[in-house]
């Protein structure tokens, strides 16, 4: 087999076969994907209880470079969709996998990736069940883009939604943020910085459900990827038809990541996150949810970091609009402003 993907890799023939079975079901496989059907038919034992019900969940991955200082293009793509279905409530059980390969990426390249995933997966306790592959022509895609879809199980009981938040609950972070995008920028331009940089990639459904057993009337979580903390708090303000009060000085960033910001010229608040996750719970269980953050692997740095407010409150100003203030490490306020165009594209 060439140590290249070629045209042939796409074509559905024996090559196509050899790549499928050589980067992909040596690596991953398990019972349900070396049945080789078009579908995967499931039957959790979790549906057969009364109320669960399923999450499903998408995402396409096109980031650039597909490797980056803490991870790369799999574990993305894993790590993301994950994510995603732990912000329902659910328990990610399956993936689906669509892979665009460019004619001339390394196979060896692919292999490394794959390997990713499957670490990931163990990780988060999924199964990749099905999956594709198609291959374009070289100079017709930028070496490898991924499609990841998942399902998961909700238990019964769980309603989970931005709309949930109310004025008095508490908004907690699950750790540092700004970390992927400064990683990706600083290995996209090839810059340097005397700290080590690294994406924060990892799944959080065990923290997600470590959180949930807490702090059981929890009113919603988030991942802050695109767009930041900032994007993520505005839209749950407008969900909510609250206003959310952000403490600058409780926010846990890093300070290599801070420096970095500052550097370049952005906004840290702006900057894509993969692997931080934000709740929205009662003040009373509060300390709770934050706790079971602190005991997850991935949530060591965890802090609350601000309120959900009334349009009303009276520290805030009589715009009426559903948006994000900052309390200043000087005591004053300042929105939080959503990020306008893309600041830093392919950025997952």
């Amino acid at each position: 087999m060439s140590d290249r993907i070629t045209m042939a890799h796409g074509s559905g023939g024996t090559q196509m076969q050899e790549l499928v079975e050589q980067a992909f079901t040596s690596i991953y496989g398990n019972a349900l994907l070396l049945t080789g059907d078009d579908a995967a038919v499931l039957q959790p034992e979790e549906l057969q209880a009364s109320g669960a019900r399923l999450a499903f969940s998408t995402d396409s991955y096109v980031v650039t470079p597909p490797v980056f200082p803490g991870g790369d293009i799999g574990r993305l793509a894993v790590c993301g969709t994950v994510n995603d279905l732990a912000t329902s409530g659910a328990r990610p059980l399956y993936l689906s996998l669509g892979f665009i390969l460019e004619e001339g990426f390394l196979l060896a390249e692919l292999k490394r990736i794959v390997a990713s995933i499957a670490t990931a997966a163990e990780q988060a306790g999924v199964l990749v069940v099905t999956g594709d592959t198609k291959v374009v022509e070289q100079g017709k895609g930028d070496g490898i883009y991924i499609n990841s879809s998942g399902v998961g199980v909700v238990a019964p009981g769980v309603e989970l939604g931005g709309r949930n938040c109310k004025p008095g609950d508490i908004i907690v972070c699950s750790g540092s943020l700004g970390d992927h995008g400064i990683a990706i920028m600083s290995m996209r331009e090839g810059l340097n910085f005397e700290a080590p940089l690294q994406s924060d990639a990892a799944p959080l459904d065990k923290l997600t459900s470590a959180v949930l057993a807490a702090a059981p009337h929890t009113r919603c979580f988030r991942d802050p990827t695109r767009g930041g903390l900032a994007s993520t708090l505005t839209e749950l303000a407008r969900q909510s038809c609250t206003c959310m009060l952000v403490e600058e000085d409780k926010v846990p960033i890093k300070d290599a990541v801070r420096g970095a910001a500052d550097m370049l010229g952005y906004d840290v608040f702006h900057l894509a996150n993969e692997g931080k996750m934000i709740a929205v719970v009662p003040e009373e269980e509060a300390a709770a949810a934050l706790l079971a953050m602190q005991q997850s692997p991935y949530g060591s740095d965890a802090a609350l970091i601000g309120t959900v407010v009334s349009v009303e409150h009276p520290e805030l100003p009589r715009s009426h609009k559903h948006q994000v203030y900052v309390r200043t490490s000087l005591g004053t306020l300042r929105v939080m402003d959503v990020l306008s165009g893309e600041q830093l594209p392919r950025i997952c």
